[in-house]
């Protein structure tokens, strides 16, 4: 039986190279190839992939956001370049049975698929062992939010507008996470968070 697998991942050099390695392998066939996050749901509909290999970071949609809305129609592994610890746990609340990165062999990920696709996880043992090291994330959700929104440069205003909070309360989360973070200021805060995986 051929395991269908669609790929997702904004570099079209390593899509494509990463397809015709699979291509090779026995019983694995690529269906669908995309560069946009947000192409990964319909191309899910259309082509009916057994396994989805999403990049983390792509343009539309992040992996972590199209694997949650995919999750009940195939399985999913998150190939990544960016080992941050926060991404393994919100990539297995989110669904996802496997997480490689991107320096990972052809054999590793063709053997990921099978075992994925069989029922199984397949979890990078360094990228696992970084998770459990760095614990859980101390950011509540509205911290997260507004340090996610203060990060794409939004004003208090206006992340106080879309969160439908004061200003006041935003200046406090902002307030709270920092100090959560032992950040001196906002922009230390948001580069500590992204780079645990947090944001």
């Amino acid at each position: 039986m051929t395991t269908r697998v669609l790929l997702a991942d904004d570099e079209h050099l390593i899509r494509g190279a990463i397809a015709a390695l699979l291509d090779l392998e026995d019983g694995i066939e690529v269906v669908a190839q995309v560069g946009r996050g947000d192409e990964v749901v319909p191309a899910v509909a259309e082509h009916h992939p057994d396994v989805a290999v999403l990049d983390i970071e792509m343009p539309g949609m992040d992996g972590l956001s199209a694997a949650e809305q995919i999750s009940a129609q195939c399985k999913i592994i998150i190939l990544t370049s960016l080992g941050r610890p926060g991404y393994l746990r919100r990539a297995m609340a989110a669904g996802v049975s496997g997480f490689l990165g991107k320096d990972a062999s052809a054999e590793e990920l063709a053997m990921a698929i099978r075992k994925v696709q069989e029922g199984g996880r397949y979890l990078d043992a360094e990228l696992a062992a970084a998770a459990m090291a760095a614990g859980d994330s101390p950011l509540t959700d509205r911290e997260r939010d507004a340090l996610r929104l203060a990060g794409d440069g939004a004003t208090i205003s206006r992340i106080a507008a879309e969160l439908h909070l004061t200003e006041g309360t935003v200046r406090n989360y902002l307030s709270s996470a920092m100090t959560k973070l032992n950040a001196q200021n906002r922009l230390e805060a948001i580069r500590t968070a992204q780079r645990m995986g947090w944001l």
